[in-house]
């Protein structure tokens, strides 16, 4: 079977051409499927007018729009590379992204046009020849060409498929423990798969409306975006999350499924009013990124909506385990069982497997899998070995197979659903001259679910947490700025030199 991913939407429109596809709530823009297919051709044409060809990568940043979903599926259709970028980045994160993905096309939001500027200043650092801009042309910058005037002028006419099944289809970048990001390579066939498994686990109904308020550059929320469209669903998108704009959109768009983080759950919980909120045609909520709490699933229930708990990663397309309704409450805490098409293991350090009950890295195996690290081939051996992707968290599994996550190998801080790696915020706080030494735990956070503390050691005692911060600014993304700073003599170390964050969390519990 030759799968193209970007097809998904071709196939839909022979079988459902009217039934409702997508609607970009902030724009108040409607698609049928056969609407939503065509006007995709008509961006896949446009990229192809610009000299866009198999293989090339196409870098997107733009908040979520239905200009980032046609993008992404007429990018497909032609057999380019997608490179989904985290708006929440700054320019020097970016740029080291963009030249490591070796992108020449840009399509960005016009409100990225202060950072996408700042990048075109610096010339052959990034090999960006197109710089497609989205959005109203009155402050344009110069050098940007419209998306509009690349698109509209095309024909809806099918463009040729060139790529299938192996062929990459998106590098998405996750952050490493060095503190440099890593390009996460998923081809046509290991996205197709996840949709597979997701399908064939997830409560996906014909019929269902689904609201996504999740950023598309998330993993976690776009392989559930191609699914819907896999499935035939209607895609509610939002632009942001917004808690109490998610309920009115429950209520007038008759919304069924949705997916949200533990944060955003909590966040709708404390608003939610049911004098003028109605939430009838709403069975579940999937979630994931962090547990979620007991207290919460418990509110959630007596209101008759079920939460789906998951837990995945960048490097398996997103499924990897996943939590009924009816073991919400009675393994609260656990990330459940392996999905469908997926298989799970524990392991101790010699590679043989766990008892039960007994901790060991969790490794993950299916189809779904990514086929390595861009330009990374000592990572990516080091990530897969035989055909199973270690993960680095630590976990055990009980007597009735479910999966509990224990700890992180890598240490890394899920804070309102981003990925904060904090040897990437310590090589930033070094770089001060007044730090010593420095170690980022993560700590519980109300807000975030989790946020990250800075210890640091001085070598000048004038030094400040303020100094600290104005240091950090804008050289780290907003959601990776440490949430406080706490000053110690030493930082205690192993025989090997590495910091020993257990003890740390356990003299530094909170904020």
């Amino acid at each position: 079977m030759n799968n193209n991913i970007g097809s998904i939407l071709t196939k839909r429109t022979l079988l459902n051409p009217t039934n409702e596809a997508l609607f970009d709530v902030a724009q108040g823009v409607r698609f049928s499927f056969a609407e939503l297919n065509d006007k995709t051709n008509q961006v896949a044409n446009g990229l192809l007018s610009l000299g866009v060809r198999k293989g090339d990568r196409v870098a997107l940043l733009m908040m979520n729009c239905h200009e980032f979903v046609t993008s992404f599926f007429a990018i497909a259709k032609i057999g380019a590379v997608i490179v989904p970028l985290n708006w929440r980045l700054v320019p020097d994160e970016l740029e080291f992204i963009v030249k490591d993905a070796g992108a020449t096309v840009l399509i960005s939001g016009s409100e990225f046009d202060a950072a996408v500027s700042e990048l075109h200043s610096r010339g052959n650092r990034t090999d960006v020849n197109h710089w497609v801009r989205v959005g109203n042309t009155d402050s344009s910058p110069s050098f940007v060409q419209p998306f509009d005037s690349i698109v509209n002028p095309q024909p809806t006419t099918e463009p040729e498929i060139t790529a299938s099944d192996d062929d990459l289809l998106y590098i998405m970048y996750t952050s490493g423990t060095t503190g440099l990001p890593k390009g996460v390579m998923h081809t046509h066939s290991t996205q197709m798969a996840a949709l597979i498994t997701l399908n064939a686990t997830n409560d996906f109904s014909i019929g269902d409306r689904y609201l996504n308020p999740m950023p598309l550059f998330h993993v976690g929320a776009l392989t559930p975006a191609i699914a819907v469209a896999y499935r035939g669903l209607a895609h509610i998108l939002m632009r942001a999350f917004d808690p109490n704009a998610i309920w009115t959109l429950v209520k007038e768009e008759r919304i069924n499924i949705a997916l949200l983080v533990p944060a955003m759950l909590g966040a709708c919980r404390m608003v939610y009013d049911p004098s003028i909120h109605d939430h009838s045609t709403l069975r579940w909520f999937l979630s994931g990124a962090a547990p979620v709490p007991k207290s919460l699933i418990e509110a959630y229930q007596t209101m008759g909506i079920d939460i789906h708990q998951v837990y995945g990663l960048t490097e398996t397309c997103g499924p990897a385990c996943t939590t009924t309704p009816e073991d919400a409450i009675r393994k609260a805490g656990s990330t459940g069982k392996a999905y469908f098409h997926t298989d799970v293991k524990i392991v101790n350090p010699d590679g043989t497997t766990c008892k039960t009950d007994e901790a060991g890295e969790l490794l993950v195996r299916g189809d779904h899998i990514m086929t390595g690290y861009w330009n990374r081939p000592d990572a990516t051996a080091d990530s897969i070995k035989d055909g199973w992707l270690y993960t680095g968290d630590i976990a055990l599994v009980d007597d009735e197979g479910f999966i509990w996550i224990q700890d992180r190998l890598k240490d890394m801080i899920i804070s309102g659903g981003e990925n904060v790696y904090p040897a990437e915020v310590e090589n930033v706080i070094l770089g001060h001259p007044g730090v010593a030494d420095v170690a980022v735990i993560g700590v519980p956070s109300d807000k975030w679910g989790e946020t990250g503390l800075a210890v640091i050691v001085k070598k000048d005692a004038a030094v400040t947490e303020a100094d600290i911060i104005a240091h950090c600014d804008g050289k780290l993304a907003r959601f990776k700025m440490p949430g406080g700073i706490r000053f110690v003599d030493v930082i205690p170390r192993n025989a090997s030199g590495k910091a020993l964050k257990r003890d740390l969390r356990i003299q530094f519990p909170t904020l």
